[in-house]
């Protein structure tokens, strides 16, 4: 595997003085630090930790590991299996410091969001025990806001030339109508979807499968560093954590959690994307597929999908929406830009909008200053007014979003 670690230093500058200071590590309570700790010593999305962690609570199962003990199994885990994991865990465990590693976080610029914080994408509940302990965030968008309004579109990674277009199309005019994309940052159509949603203004996200601080693929460190810097990278791994076939595997359903729908724009018949079409199923999200040419290879896995009926056909933006959007608001071309008619926004958000400069940017703490409103307030105002398309975060703060225009070429 080629890989190499990401510059902090291509991150986005840090806030303006409106904002809060980022502390040197973060001070996390007892239930994240387990959790952080927890993600770097058994595999994600296990079923018995997940049961474990709702029985016992974080921090006691992350105790007991230190401690050298076993959890008390929870009803559904057999007590053989759950000693055979926690003897794994307990071995990992005995040489890691928390310490070390929530520092490693904030060297890197990244942060780390917990079920029940406000930017917990309250969606990834719906994995049940297969939920993420806790995910890793690095970039100048809330991921919970970013994925409010959001499509997943994933697909091969040696893609066609005619794959290639209709995935940054496809971002492309989602991110017009204000809808962000969400994709694995690979080679292929990952990549082209993340290029299309960034070009046309809107947030990308890529869910990674391995530390953020490693750039996986090698060649896409900058369009890691541009999503960062308008978005957002995810991974449910710690610093420091190499990728690997089942990490891939297992990412997927973040991927397919995180949004309301999956577009498959080229796959092959054992391709990765239709893991992620499979979660996409199990979870009642809107399944979408590109067709392609019937001689095609990286065709044949959206064709199986269509053919049996486990997929929707999607030959354009309209058609992605009119399966995604809401009825009534989201089936019909957005020009403007923006999810919602400004005449609808309460009086709350209207007063956050009026102090959002055109140009400059504002910092949270001036905005809520400038308006009379205290700062959870306006932060949520401001993560529903970008979510609907008409702010955005710019190097130092907010700033009013301006038109997408489609690259030359």
């Amino acid at each position: 595997m080629i890989m190499t670690r990401l510059d902090s230093s291509s991150d986005p500058p840090l806030p303006d003085a409106g904002e809060p200071a980022a502390s040197p590590a973060p001070a996390l309570g007892d239930d994240a630090t387990a959790r952080a700790c927890l993600t770097a010593v058994a595999e994600p999305g296990d079923p018995a930790l997940g049961l474990l962690l709702d029985e016992h609570g974080a921090a006691a199962v992350w105790q007991a590991l230190r401690d050298g003990g076993t959890p008390q199994p929870p009803p559904g885990v057999r007590p053989q299996d759950l000693a055979k994991r926690a003897a794994r865990w307990r071995g990992r465990a005995a040489g890691l410091d928390p310490d070390t590693l929530l520092g490693a976080t904030a060297e890197l610029g990244s942060r780390l969001i917990v079920p029940g914080d406000p930017g917990w994408p309250t969606q990834l509940d719906q994995l049940g025990q297969r939920r993420p302990y806790a995910l890793w965030v690095r970039g100048a968008h809330d991921l919970r806001h970013a994925c409010l309004r959001s499509v997943a579109i994933v697909g091969a990674r040696a893609a066609s030339a005619y794959g290639l277009h209709v995935a940054a199309d496809l971002a492309w005019g989602l991110g017009q109508r204000s809808w962000a994309v969400v994709s694995g940052g690979a080679y292929g159509i990952d990549s082209a979807a993340h290029r299309g949603s960034l070009a046309a203004g809107a947030p990308a996200v890529a869910v990674l499968a391995c530390g953020l601080d490693l750039a996986y693929p090698r060649g896409n460190e900058n369009l890691f560093a541009d999503i960062a810097a308008r978005g957002a990278l995810v991974s449910e791994h710690p610093p420091g954590a190499p990728p690997s076939r089942h990490g891939f595997l297992v990412r997927n359903r973040i991927i397919a959690a995180l949004t309301p729908g999956t577009v498959i724009v080229e796959a092959g018949l054992r391709s990765g994307a239709l893991n992620t079409a499979r979660h996409g199923q199990d979870l009642h999200r809107a399944v979408m597929a590109v067709p392609g040419p019937i001689t095609s290879a990286l065709s044949a896995g959206c064709h199986r999908l269509l053919r049996d009926g486990a997929a929707v056909c999607v030959t354009g933006t309209d058609d992605v929406v009119e399966q995604v959007g809401r009825i009534g608001a989201d089936l019909r071309p957005e020009h403007g830009g923006t999810a919602l008619d400004p005449d609808s926004l309460d009086g709350t958000a209207r007063r956050v909008l009026d102090a959002v400069p055109d140009r400059a940017c504002a910092g949270t703490a001036s905005i809520a200053q400038t308006c009379g409103l205290d700062l959870d307030t306006a932060l949520s105002s401001l993560g529903l007014l970008a979510a609907a398309g008409f702010i955005e975060r710019g190097p130092s703060g907010w700033r009013a979003r301006r038109p997408p225009r489609r690259p030359s070429g």
